[in-house]
């Protein structure tokens, strides 16, 4: 899965508007207009396996990058939980945390636990939901930090199923 599929994924499953993305991408310092998120909401097609007058014929569609897709991530707590109070030796912005390919699944389940305020429990129901089975300690291994010894990589399979639950659990 890529950002631009991750922004999919949680457009659809927290029900947003366009506009209420771009209020996010805002929150967090990111100035996008309307139409640069619709592109990047735009679902990737495979171009390798296209001809090139089909090339011509695609909306140009928008990369979403690591640092856009945190600072979205970071923009959706607030937007759902408020601002936080600031303490003076905490930094204003907080220090982004997606730094290879491998950890943006595990960073994106442990920001929405946040902004949604789930519990462990919750998010079980909701990989349930999608019909996936985790057990506590897998959950716990998700959100421990990058190197520690019990830390588990968050595959594609449990994000996808993690997103998918919870667009059947909020769109009923």
């Amino acid at each position: 899965m890529d950002n631009n599929d991750i922004l999919i994924r949680l457009r659809y499953a927290l029900d947003m508007k366009d506009s209420d993305i771009v209020k996010i991408f805002h929150i967090d310092g990111v100035d996008l207009t309307i139409e640069e998120v619709r592109k990047m909401l735009i679902k990737s097609k495979d171009r390798d396996s296209l001809e090139d007058e089909a090339l011509d014929d695609i909306e140009e569609n928008r990369i979403c990058s690591n640092d856009e897709l945190e600072s979205f991530l970071n923009g959706l707590i607030i937007f759902k939980r408020g601002k936080k109070d600031q303490n003076s030796d905490q930094p204003a912005k907080p220090v982004l945390s997606i730094k290879n390919k491998q950890n943006i699944n595990n960073i994106v389940l442990k920001k929405l636990k946040i902004a949604l305020s789930l519990t462990s429990e919750d998010m079980l129901d909701i990989f349930n939901e999608a019909g996936i089975n985790v057990t506590k300690g897998e959950l716990s291994a998700l959100f421990r930090k990058e190197g520690h010894k019990h830390y588990k990589e968050c595959g594609d399979k449990y994000a996808r199923n993690f997103l998918k639950g919870l667009a059947l659990k909020n769109r009923r």
